[in-house]
């Protein structure tokens, strides 16, 4: 397959190791998904049994669909589960190794915690320190620029919602700073 002029290839700096040792199977994630959605399904069909899953003189009850759609999807889960298990001597492929682990998390325990920030911090100073320190640790990019750039970044969003839209959005300590 030939290049054109206008591809960009991006090449990663630091690939995953080919040698990093597997954390988990695929077999593994498939009947612990397998389980958690059954476990799904059986707390829906329960609740909408509950609210009431038949007919009466109007039609179908609040449950009825959603009852039905927890079954089919306690089936789907029990298909999965005896799927996995009759093949079990069969070799299941690695589905993370450490290294690419890291790497999820790399980008999934800031984007958990700018979430949880959000919360205290309000929006616009959760998104800086979010994008600052991906810029920083994941990006490698200088620090001056990661800070303007996350600066920026917040203050064209809070412009944006605040004053074009008129959106409320949570400020936390700053709200009382900028008289709202």
């Amino acid at each position: 397959m030939a290049k054109s002029e206008d591809e960009i290839v991006v090449e990663d700096p630091s690939p995953p190791a080919r040698d990093s040792p597997a954390v988990t199977s695929n077999r593994a994630v498939d009947i612990v998904v397998s389980f958690l959605l059954l476990a799904l399904a059986a707390l829906l069909a329960f609740d909408n049994w509950r609210t009431g899953m038949g007919w009466d003189a109007t039609g179908p009850q609040a449950g009825y669909f959603p009852f039905y759609l927890s079954v089919i999807l306690a089936g789907a889960s029990l298909w999965g589960l005896a799927r996995e298990f009759l093949a079990r001597k069969q070799a299941s492929g690695t589905f993370v190794t450490r290294e690419q682990l890291r790497r999820v998390l790399q980008v999934f325990a800031p984007t958990l915690l700018f979430c949880v920030l959000t919360q205290w911090l309000g929006l616009y100073v959760a998104s800086f320190l979010l994008i600052a320190g991906f810029m920083v640790f994941v990006g490698r990019i200088a620090a001056w620029k990661s800070l303007l750039t996350a600066f920026l970044f917040s203050l064209i969003m809070f412009v944006t919602f605040e004053i074009a839209f008129d959106v409320i959005m949570p400020k936390g300590p700053l709200e009382g700073l900028f008289g709202y």
